[in-house]
């Protein structure tokens, strides 16, 4: 069969929970090396066919169909195609912070970030192909994606063998992460999210670092500006209207605040984005 690569690439990415960064399909050339190097997502391989190895934490793999693997960011990574019987794979990268916690759930870890002779590889392979089935970059493309991208990470929860030691860290995120979703419009501050799931605001900090690398506040400032880039992107709705409608009650905090995440202020990301004014 003739090499080929079908590769698409994210360009915008609008859910702050969990996005696609890329995803793709390969069937490599004999000797194809990727690295050594880094990235800046994490990115998943389901090997389908072929051989090939992988090189992390110092030491080589070898892998064959029915193996995955996992790259962590800023980790440092060399994977190989065999010279003889090149492997064909499928991926897909992701972002957000939903990512750690989800994978946390799989039987992915940092010193084993590799499956072997998965029982359900070929649900794993036909996961990812959906994935790529539904690319593209409209909004409506983004939500599709990520949708699979959970039936995906569904899958492999489903099939995880290891005991979660993460269950209540877990446990806890989730129910702060479905009060932010349903309350993020109004007034709400860290504490009414630490009252919410009964933890002291101390013990909340240390459950989303642990569980997500990122606190409490930055999560809900995070997910505030990423629902407001969307609205200056779809509507013509004043700054002022956007800001009230997130749950920042003063506008000049929110453009202070949007422009320390993005780098510009409401009104030129929306004039940058071509959206109308």
């Amino acid at each position: 069969m003739d090499n080929f690569k079908n590769s698409y690439i994210v360009v915008e990415k609008e859910l702050v929970s969990l996005s696609v960064s890329n995803v793709g399909h390969e069937k490599c050339h004999p000797g194809y090396q990727w690295g050594p190097g880094v990235r800046d997502h994490y990115l998943i391989h389901y090997v389908a066919k072929g051989k090939g190895r992988y090189e992390v934490n110092g030491q080589w793999v070898e892998l064959s169909a029915g193996d995955c693997f996992l790259v962590y960011p800023k980790s440092i990574v060399t994977y190989q195609a065999d010279e003889k019987d090149p492997w064909e794979y499928a991926w897909v990268g992701f972002t957000g912070s939903d990512a750690k916690l989800i994978l946390q759930a799989t039987d992915f870890s940092q010193e084993s970030p590799y499956l072997k002779d998965l029982s359900y590889g070929q649900e794993v392979y036909e996961k990812l192909l959906s994935i790529y089935e539904v690319r593209g970059n409209d909004f409506r493309n983004q939500v599709q994606m990520t949708g699979r991208l959970y039936e995906f990470f569904a899958l492999l929860m489903e099939n995880a063998k290891r005991k979660n030691e993460g269950d209540q860290t877990a446990a806890y995120i989730q129910k702060s992460v479905d009060f932010i979703t349903a309350n993020y419009s109004s007034s709400i501050k860290v504490q009414d999210i630490a009252d919410f799931v009964g933890l002291s605001r101390s013990q909340l900090f240390r459950v989303f670092m642990q569980g997500l690398g990122i606190s409490p506040k930055d999560y809900l400032s995070d997910y505030r500006i990423r629902q407001a880039k969307h609205m200056l992107k779809q509507t013509e709705y004043p700054v002022q209207t956007i800001a009230n409608s997130v749950g920042f009650e003063n506008s000049l905090y929110f453009s202070k605040a949007f422009h320390t995440k993005c780098g510009c202020s409401p009104r030129e990301y929306r004039n940058k984005k071509g959206a109308k004014s």
